[in-house]
This record gives structure tokens, C-alpha cells and sequence, in this order.
């Protein structure tokens, strides 16, 4: 199976993103570095030594999801978590979250339960909720579906940018385990649990007690005590691996002439779940799951044992997944995920 059998084409997106890119560029009153981050950033007026930045996603169809279990508190947290490691991607602080919920309509008890655990994930962040918006569009949605997304808006001095401009081969490249698959890839999930003979939603998770739905639905996870906890070990990039997977988003944060290389490591129970019902190929995996690694930092190699010794003191479980070698891309060693 593929992820475009789903209906999710990422060749064709991404030559949509190639297009979108030149239109953004266009608007940009001065340079304002590489497009395609994880955030964008802006001068902030009057302090050329600051930045503003922004970062918008949605949930997806994960919702779907919720709304056959009847939870929907998660998603939420979902949005406010992904933009919140958006922004720690460039060693921002955030500040702020706008949100919009768009819904066939528009029912009390739902909207209450999503906003609860957006509210909740902001007060664990430190982050506003300003406002935002809401729209009953019986002419978009059906039946119980909705939609959730927000943008976040934080800061960061200028010197403290961080975009993977001092990536240089040799560096370590260390990776934060996920929750589980945070908010990418549902579309293919749900695609083999609608197909004949598939599992049931209650039906654990092979080698688990844990059932499916519960593994699909648990939070996408924020990554921002541990980012606090490197202090002035700072990385020089971090990756969040979202759509795209690690084919996708590590090349975001490396140079023009860098790579990554990266060694085997076991493949947690639900995405070897994922890997099997779906007869996905290697390739496939790689390109739209974060393979139980949620967040990647490229450290410098002769900081990279203190960086992991302070990120377990903080109750993380870092594990060297390579290195940054030369020439452009990701390479998996053999016996890397998923093989």
C-alpha cells in the first residue's frame, strides 16, 4: 500500500509547495532567509535585534478518529503541541495561539472538549489563547465532522535563530521518542482499518495490552522541557518530524551539500502494526511516519554525550540515531527502520 492509495499524493504536493514558495517569496519586503522552516520569521518593528515568528497546522484526520471513539479532548492538545515544536524548532519561545474550529455544526459539547485541551496544553506552554474563530459550514462538513487548526506566534532574539546553518559533517544527530504518530499519516491508518478484515478499534495493538484506538489517539507531544533542558548545550538544528517523515523534514534543517546517515533502531509496536497490515515498502515508511522519533537534534559531536546525559537527568530517552555526513539526503543503514 501507499500513502497516495489513501488519497494523499506527496510528489504532487510537493510540486505544489514549489509553486507556493515562488508566490510567498514575492510578498517578502526583505530577505527573510530560507523558505520552508518549520516557522517563519519576521523583523520585529523597531528591534532589528528580535524576530517574530509564526507557525499554521491543523489536526487532520485524526479527527475522524475521535469522532468515531467520542474523544475528542486530544486533539486539542494535538494542535497546540505540533505548533508549539514547530516554533522550538528554530529556538523560539511562543507566545500566542489564534485558533479556528469549522464544523456542519457547530455542537456545544465538542467544541467545549477540543478548546479544553487546547486551553490546557496552552497553560502547560505559557501560551495565549487570544482568539480565533468559528464556522458552521453545513455545506463543507457532514455529519459529525470537524475541522481544527491555529496559528502560533512566538519569539526569538536574532542571534539565537535557529535554522541549521552551522550543520557541518560529523555532527551527532539525536532523536526524542514520540507519542505515538502525532498528527501525520492518518489518512493511510484509516484507510487499513477500513479494509476487509481489518481490526477493530478495541483490538490491542500486536505485542501491547493497549488498545488501537488509544494508540492512535494519544497526543502529539510537546518537546519543549526538553529542548529547555539542553540549555547552552543548543543544537545546531532541530527536525520535527511531521508530514513527510524523515525523508522530508531532516533536509529541511541540513545544508545544500549535507546529508544524514542513520543507523537501525527497533520499530516501537504501532508502526510495526502500520508497516505490516499495510505491506508498506521501506521507502513508504520512511516518507510519512516519524518511526517513533518525534523530534531530532543535530548536535555537535563533542557536545552530543552531555547533551543525551542532560536530556535522561530530565527523564527523556535520547537515542543516537547517526550522523551528518556528506552528500544531500537521508540514508538509512541496513537494518534501519523499518526493515
Amino acid at each position: 500500500m501507499r500513502y497516495a492509495d489513501a488519497g494523499v499524493d506527496r510528489e504532487r504536493a510537493a510540486r505544489a509547495r514549489e509553486r507556493i514558495g515562488r508566490l510567498v517569496r514575492s510578498t517578502w519586503p526583505v530577505d527573510l532567509g530560507r523558505f520552508g522552516g518549520f516557522s517563519g520569521a519576521f523583523p520585529f518593528p523597531g528591534d532589528p535585534e528580535r524576530l517574530l515568528t509564526a507557525t499554521l497546522d491543523g489536526v487532520g484526520t485524526k479527527i475522524r478518529l475521535a469522532v468515531a471513539l467520542g474523544r475528542h479532548r486530544g486533539i486539542g492538545a494535538d494542535l497546540v503541541n505540533h505548533c508549539v515544536n514547530d516554533t522550538l524548532a528554530h529556538g523560539a519561545t511562543p507566545l500566542f495561539l489564534l485558533d479556528y474550529f469549522a464544523a456542519a455544526r457547530l455542537e456545544p459539547a465538542v467544541v467545549g472538549e477540543v478548546l479544553e485541551g487546547a486551553a490546557e496544553a496552552c497553560r502547560a506552554e505559557g501560551v495565549a489563547i487570544l482568539g480565533g474563530e468559528t464556522a458552521e459550514l453545513p455545506g463543507l462538513y457532514s455529519g459529525g465532522d470537524y475541522d481544527f487548526a491555529g496559528c502560533l506566534v512566538g519569539w526569538v532574539r536574532r542571534a539565537d535563530w535557529i535554522d541549521g546553518r552551522d550543520v557541518r559533517a560529523g555532527d551527532a544527530v539525536v532523536g526524542l521518542p514520540s507519542s505515538g504518530l502525532h498528527t501525520n499519516g492518518y489518512s493511510l491508518v484509516r484507510a487499513l482499518l477500513a479494509g476487509p478484515g481489518g481490526p477493530r478499534l478495541e483490538d490491542p495493538v500486536p505485542g501491547t495490552a493497549t488498545p488501537l484506538g488509544e494508540a492512535l489517539l494519544a497526543p502529539h507531544r510537546s518537546y519543549s522541557g526538553a529542548v529547555r533542558a539542553l540549555g547552552e548545550l543548543r543544537p545546531r538544528a532541530l527536525a520535527h518530524i511531521t508530514g513527510g517523515g524523515f525523508t522530508e523534514n531532516l533536509p529541511r534543517v541540513i545544508p545544500a551539500g549535507l546529508g544524514a546517515e542513520l543507523e537501525p533502531w527497533p520499530l516501537p509496536p504501532l508502526f510495526e502494526w502500520i508497516r505490516r497490515a499495510g505491506r508498506l515498502d521501506d521507502a513508504e515508511m520512511r516518507r510519512v511516519f516519524n518511526l517513533g522519533y518525534g523530534l531530532v537534534l543535530v548536535l555537535e559531536a563533542a557536545r552530543a554525550d552531555a547533551a543525551e546525559a542532560r536530556l535522561r537527568a530530565a527523564g527523556e530517552a535520547p537515542r543516537r540515531l547517526g550522523r551528518v555526513v556528506e552528500g544531500e539526503g537521508v540514508r538509512f543503514l541496513e537494518g534501519a527502520p523499518p526493515a
